[in-house]
This record gives C-alpha cells, structure tokens and sequence, in this order.
C-alpha cells in the first residue's frame, strides 16, 4: 500500500493564541537549516525504516505539507522539498498533495511555486470570517483577504480548496458563528474542518482560561454549552448546504466527476489514512509516523508508531524519536478510536485482526471491548447496525468519553494517535 507522507513546517508569522501545535515564530535565518535537515531526512528515510524493523513502500500516494505555515517558505525552499520527496519516492500521477497556508500568504509568487510542485490542494487556516475575531486570537488575515485568495486559487487552477473554522473563539456568538459557517458554504469550497477550541496547557488561551484568567481575551470564550450549540449549528447547516460529514470534524462535498457521470468524493485522502491505519511517514518537528512491521524480521508487533521531538532545537540537534511498538491488542484499540471517527464507523470482527497479525487476544481484552460496545450503545453513543459500529450525533460531541471505554488498562500508555491538521 503507497505511503502517506506528512512534512512539518514550524514556522509562521504570528503564534495564534488557541494554536497548541510545535509551531511558533523564528527568525528567516532558521527556514534555510531547517529545509536542509529536512531534505537529510527525507533521504535517509529508508534506513530509519529499516532501522525500525518496518516495511517502507517505495510508492507514495498523498503529500502534506503541515505547520505553522508552510507557505512563508520561499519559492526556492519548496521547490527543495518537493524535490527531495520525488527522488526518494515514486509519487503516483493521482496523489493529493496537500499545503497548509495562512490567509494573506498567498501571493501570485506562492500560487505559482505551489504549481511547479505539483500542489493540487490547499487548505487555508481561516478560523472565522468575522475580522473581530480573527483579530482577538492574532490572525492577521480579513474576510476579504480569504475571499480574494480563493478567487485567484480558482483562477490558477486550484480549485480542491479546504477552509479551517474553530467554534468557541473569544467574543463568537450564535449568530456570529453561523456568519461565518454561512460565508464557508457561499465560498463554494469542497472541503471545510470545524474543529472545537480545544482548553489545555500547550496553548496561551487554554493555560489562562484554565487559570481564570482574563488575558488573551479569554473571558470573553463561550461556555462548552454553547461551543457544542455551534458545532451541532455547524453540522446542520453545512449538510444543508450540501456539505456531507464523513469525520467528527470534517465535512466534503460530492462533485461530478470531470467527463463521467458519477460523483467524485472530496475527502481529505492524506487524513484518512490516520483513520483507517494506513502508513504515513512523517518529516520534522513534532511529526508522527506508523508503519508496518516486516514480520520476516521475527518481530511479534503489528505496525511501529514513532515521533519526532516537538522542540525545534532538539530536531536540529538529532534527538532520538520517541518509539512505540503496536501490538495486535493495540492495535485493534486504535481501530475503534480512530475509525470511529468516520462517520462510516467500523466492522467489528475482532477476529479479522487476530487474522492480519497472527495474533491471540485475551478472552479478558475480548470482553472488555464487548461490554464497552453494550455500554454505549445503551447509553445512545454508538449504534450498531449488523457487524457495523457507528457513533450517533450524541457519541461524537463526547467521542473522547466512547474512546477511553475500549483502552485496556495496561496498554493506555504509549498508544496515543496522530491528531490530523
């Protein structure tokens, strides 16, 4: 199966007071080292598999580009990376490859570097379509500056567009919200992500909401009430507006097929992969990878999930990655946690694993994950139709509640998951 390949870039103009992510603002000096580390490691991909004990395709079929923001790279930088991926990778001609960019970053210079390398989607970090509030967390974009860098996209080419909206940002109100999921579904574009402000101590907001504090804007955020109002508002309207959901946070529109009759999916491909376990590689700070295991090596384990440190400094330094073997009971934990995300849910024979890996199952893990199936479905939080096991709209507001019931106790530790951009 073709590699997904996930390429972080740390850098941006401004650190945003919700961002949680390895990102924050460096000098230019810093760009040219960190893209010559990069292309080292891309290189040398091979032999960190190897290393692991891992199976490497040599085919890969979904680039992205993450951050911070990629696209305050220069042209020449980009072009570097994008070369250093296609001399150590066959990219298949149907690959989605994906850039994350800042409103207003988009000059006709990028548009046309992000051409030359082959991008044929971008998703843009808009966050809200209201300047006031886009202002309070320290974007530096306007709605006009969005709605002009979509036109010249389209102009260009690129029309496979995603816009990034966070219900809860200081100051959003019922109404302001449904401006701007409105202004999302009036732009036309076939991908949006609504994601729910996330509280927590990696980011400026969530350190001083935690602290009751008022900087930052931070008393003026949403109650989680109302923040679970705007999401529920969010869902409603974008299937109104012809936007499916497929994941917790993710919605796509069906669009004809260029020359067919059929529908074309506009699902993020890269994202999926995490969902679905599929193997992705990832490139610089704070990138997470997994890949399968090659049993001719004698190992027991059924894929090997490693990360590369979040500090920038460590990253150029060479610190080691963090490793974590997965194995067959890990494994099929992470196949409830993350593909019950999808919108699509699961199969739930446990004994297709035990097939893929060779591997027995305690009668105890068994149960456990029977009984956590019994448990929310009485509770409303997963709906089971045959061998299929879906969230409802209820189990995905609580999702991360419905997750923590299929984790055996021994194995919480070390089995995390990628949270994709």
């Amino acid at each position: 199966m073709p590699v997904g390949l996930y390429i972080s870039i740390p850098f941006c103009r401004t650190k945003c007071s919700y961002c949680n992510f390895a990102s924050d603002v460096f000098s230019k000096s810093a760009y040219e080292n960190y893209v010559a580390r990069l292309v080292e490691d891309i290189a040398d991909s091979r032999q960190l598999a190897t290393g692991l004990g891992c199976v490497l395709e040599e085919t890969a079929d979904s680039i992205y580009l993450g951050g911070g923001t990629p696209s305050i790279l220069n042209g020449a930088q980009l072009v570097r990376i994008f070369t250093a991926v296609r001399d150590e990778f066959a990219v298949t001609p149907d690959s989605e490859i994906t850039v994350e960019c800042a409103p207003g970053t988009l000059t006709p210079a990028v548009i046309d570097t992000l051409l030359q390398c082959g991008v044929n989607r971008v998703s843009l970090g808009v966050q809200s379509f209201v300047d006031e509030e886009a202002q309070a967390v320290g974007r530096l974009h306007k709605r006009a500056t969005v709605l002009d860098e979509i036109g010249r996209l389209r102009d260009a080419g690129l029309s496979n567009i995603n816009i990034d909206l966070i219900a809860g940002l200081p100051h959003q109100t019922a109404e302001s919200w449904a401006f701007s999921v409105s202004e999302t579904i009036a732009a036309g574009v076939p991908h949006v992500s609504v994601y729910m402000l996330e509280v927590d101590d990696d980011s400026r907001l969530g350190r001083e909401l935690m602290a009751g504090g008022v900087r930052y804007h931070a008393h003026f955020v949403p109650d989680d009430d109302a923040i679970a109002e705007f999401y529920q508002q969010a869902c409603q309207m974008l299937a109104a507006g012809g936007m499916a959901q497929y994941e917790i946070s993710n919605f796509a529109r069906a669009t004809l097929e260029s020359g067919h009759s059929g529908l074309q999916s506009n699902q993020s491909r890269h994202n999926l992969k995490y969902w679905m376990r599929q193997p992705y590689l990832g490139f610089g700070v704070d990138a997470h990878s997994m890949l399968a295991v090659d049993f001719e090596n004698g190992e027991h384990y059924a894929a090997v999930r490693f990360s590369i440190p979040e500090s920038l400094d460590a990253f150029m330094n060479r610190a080691s990655h963090t490793v974590t073997p997965v194995s067959a009971q890990a494994a099929i934990e992470e196949s409830f946690f993350l593909g019950l995300r999808l919108n699509r849910g699961i199969d739930i024979d446990l004994g297709q694993p035990r097939k893929e890996f060779g591997s027995d199952l305690s009668r105890e893990a068994v149960a456990t994950w029977e009984s956590a199936i019994e448990q929310c479905v009485h509770e409303g939080l997963l709906e089971q139709q045959g061998a299929t096991l879906r969230l409802t709209g209820r189990g995905r507001l609580l999702s991360n509640e419905v997750f923590a019931k299929f984790l055996i106790e021994e194995t919480k530790v070390g089995t995390g998951h990628v949270n994709p951009r």
